[in-house]
C-alpha cells in the first residue's frame, strides 16, 4: 500500500472562442485579473470544426490561448472552471455568449481539460464539474498527442505546436 502523493503543480491555460476582438480583449483582461498575469499567449487560429457555436458567437469564430505565469494546483480545476463560467455571464448580451472559456492545465504528461458536461472519458472533479484527458505527451513525438475522445481542432498541428511550447513554459516556472 503505497502512501497519497500530491501532484506538481500544472500550467493554466484557457483556450477562448470568440468572433470579436473587443470580447476578446474583454475576457483577456478579466482572465488576467482573476488568475494573474499572462506568460504566453497563442495567436488567432480560424475555428471552423462545428457550426455549434455560430448562433451564440458570430463568425468567423477564432480561437486563441492564454496561458498564466502562476501555477495551479491540478485539483483546484473545478474551481476555476465555475469562475470562467461567471466571466462568460459578465460579458454576455442579450442572453447569449460573446465568448466560450475552456480552462484546462498542462502537465509535462497530459493536458486536462474542465467541462459541465460528463462523459465515459471524463472523471467528476467536484461542484459539477468535470475533467478529461485531452491529449498525452509522447516522448518518441516529442509533442502531445490527442485522445481517443479528444475535440478535432486539439489534433491541429498548430495547437501541438503551441502546447509544445507551453510545456517548455512549466519547465521554466517550475524551476524558479
Amino acid at each position: 500500500m503505497g502512501n497519497p502523493r500530491y501532484p506538481d503543480k500544472a500550467l493554466l491555460f484557457t483556450g477562448i472562442l470568440y468572433s470579436n476582438e473587443d470580447y476578446y480583449i474583454k475576457a483577456y483582461k478579466s482572465l488576467e485579473d482573476s488568475f494573474g498575469g499572462i506568460a504566453m499567449e497563442g495567436p488567432p487560429l480560424i475555428w471552423d470544426y462545428s457550426e455549434h457555436y455560430r448562433e451564440e458567437l458570430g463568425k468567423p469564430i477564432y480561437r486563441r490561448f492564454l496561458f498564466f505565469n502562476n501555477l495551479l494546483e491540478q485539483e483546484k480545476l473545478s474551481q476555476i472552471k465555475l469562475a470562467t463560467n461567471k466571466i462568460e455571464h459578465v460579458l454576455s448580451e442579450n442572453g447569449k455568449r460573446t465568448v466560450n472559456l475552456d480552462p484546462g492545465y498542462l502537465t509535462p504528461a497530459k493536458i486536462v481539460l474542465a467541462s459541465t458536461k460528463d462523459y465515459s472519458h471524463r472523471l467528476y472533479l467536484g461542484s459539477g464539474i468535470y475533467g478529461e484527458v485531452t491529449m498525452m505527451y509522447d516522448k518518441g513525438k516529442r509533442q502531445y498527442i490527442p485522445h481517443i475522445n479528444t475535440y478535432r481542432d486539439y489534433n491541429d498541428e498548430m495547437y501541438k505546436r503551441i502546447f509544445s511550447i507551453a510545456r517548455r513554459l512549466l519547465f521554466l516556472a517550475s524551476a524558479r
